[in-house]
């Protein structure tokens, strides 16, 4: 198929692949990593290109993952859902919706592939709840050598334990597998507080929540809380109008939040003021709606991003070290600090793997720079030990990175097992797992 240059949704990554394949079928893919390896050829899968790293860069083979999208099989009385790893996480969401089932959490984006959600660490939060590769329970894939296998718990269980979060490096994932949960509503209560009100109640803000996040707007004091608690599906809650969404999350929070990015990138020294004003905006807000359509908000505003999983004792260090160094001047901030949290997995490449896990991430619009004031971040999160998120911007190699996992060797080892001439590689995972 021809080709032509590929980039990711933020613009962070742009790549010529030497050809480009969109199977539809399992066997097309194992054909097309076949001939890639015969070509001497690197292949790598790639869904909805929404990572922010070079994760997914595709230098050799691009193996379009856009017709892999259907349903295999809902097993109603276990309730694991299994669709191919192309499927978009709104159109899971929609099958799920049929089925009255539900992710048992996830994160606030639904744009990425199900299979690039969860190999890049994909998480929501919740002191209680893990990230979505923990609520898998089986994969297919396709591997180097062009062999189909399956993987679970049982069947397989160090390529599935490596796999969850396998980075694209072991294989490309064609089927998933995910233990999912009755429908559920989330009631959602928005809140603006003071950052140093959200510090000081921080532990009972996480503990009396299911799913608590907050928001912190730089150059200024000014949070929005976000506190979700589950409800079933049968308590009568009031819905939020067409209207009311089109205004919170279409009109302030994309194209209102898209205008004032772009003053501020004309005028820097308008942020600090813009960003008072977006404080004052972003109000308070009290709806229910079924659990997907309160977990997730579009993201139309294009952002280049950082995130860091520090360890959850750690937070209020990092983010008054990061508030001293964006007050002390020479950064421009005009998008605000994200803070969520996930409760300890066991997923061996999981950023919350073995640690209760606060996560601390921050952005930039696409028209301002963003390097230095990432690299302070990472400074102070680096020093506490934090675990960049693999599908976002973050400077560390395989040695920093080996330092923070304990089983980073594990995994590795799985890895020479399954794909020894590095056949899924690319530039980003020489860099990450070491060339």
């Amino acid at each position: 198929m021809a080709t032509s240059l590929w980039r990711n949704w933020s613009g962070t990554e742009a790549v010529e692949p030497v050809r480009t394949v969109k199977p539809g079928k399992v066997n097309e893919i194992a054909a097309a990593v076949r001939e890639a390896a015969a070509d001497g050829l690197r292949v790598k899968a790639v869904g909805a290109g929404h990572s922010f790293s070079g994760i997914a860069a595709p230098e050799g083979v691009l193996v379009d993952m856009g017709d892999m999208d259907g349903v295999v099989r809902v097993d109603t009385e276990t309730n694991v859902v299994t669709v191919e790893a192309g499927m978009p996480m709104w159109r899971l969401n929609k099958v799920l919706d049929a089925h009255g089932l539900a992710l048992e959490n996830m994160g606030d984006i639904d744009r990425q592939t199900v299979s690039g959600a969860i190999s890049t660490g994909t998480h929501g939060t919740g002191d209680r709840y893990r990230g979505l590769a923990w609520q898998v329970s089986a994969l297919q894939m396709v591997l180097a050598d062009g062999a189909v296998v399956r993987c679970s718990p049982e069947r397989r269980p160090e390529l599935f334990a490596a796999a969850r979060i396998g980075l694209g490096a072991l294989g490309i994932i064609t089927e998933v597998s995910i233990q999912c949960v009755p429908a559920f509503q989330l009631q959602a209560v928005e809140t603006p507080m003071r950052l140093d009100a959200v510090l000081g109640g921080l532990d009972e803000l996480v503990a009396e929540n299911d799913h608590f996040e907050f928001y912190w707007f730089p150059h200024t004091e000014r949070t929005l809380t976000k506190q979700n608690n589950r409800y079933s599906m049968e308590e009568r809650k009031r819905r939020p109008t067409r209207l009311e969404y089109w205004w919170n999350e279409g009109f302030t929070e994309n194209a209102l939040f898209e205008a004032s990015n772009r003053v501020g990138a004309r005028f820097p020294q308008a942020v600090p003021s813009l960003n008072r004003l977006a404080g004052r905006v972003w109000s308070s807000r009290n709806y229910t709606d079924v659990s997907h359509r309160v977990f997730t908000s579009p993201r139309k505003v294009v952002f280049r991003e950082m995130e860091y999983a520090v360890p959850r004792e750690a937070l209020a260090e990092v983010l008054r070290d990061l508030k001293a160094r964006v007050d002390a001047g020479g950064f421009n901030v005009s998008f605000p600090v994200e803070v969520r949290f996930a409760a300890a997995d066991d997923v061996w490449l999981s950023t919350a793997h073995g640690r209760k896990t606060a996560y601390v991430a921050v952005h930039q619009y696409h028209r301002h720079d963003y390097e230095e004031y990432f690299k302070a971040a990472a400074e102070i999160c680096n020093a506490v030990d934090g675990r960049p998120h693999w599908g976002k911007l973050h400077w560390l190699d395989a040695k920093g990175l080996s330092e923070r996992y304990e089983r980073f060797d594990d995994f590795l080892a799985v890895r020479d097992e399954v794909d020894p001439e590095r056949r899924f590689a690319n530039s980003y995972l020489d860099r990450v797992l070491g060339a």
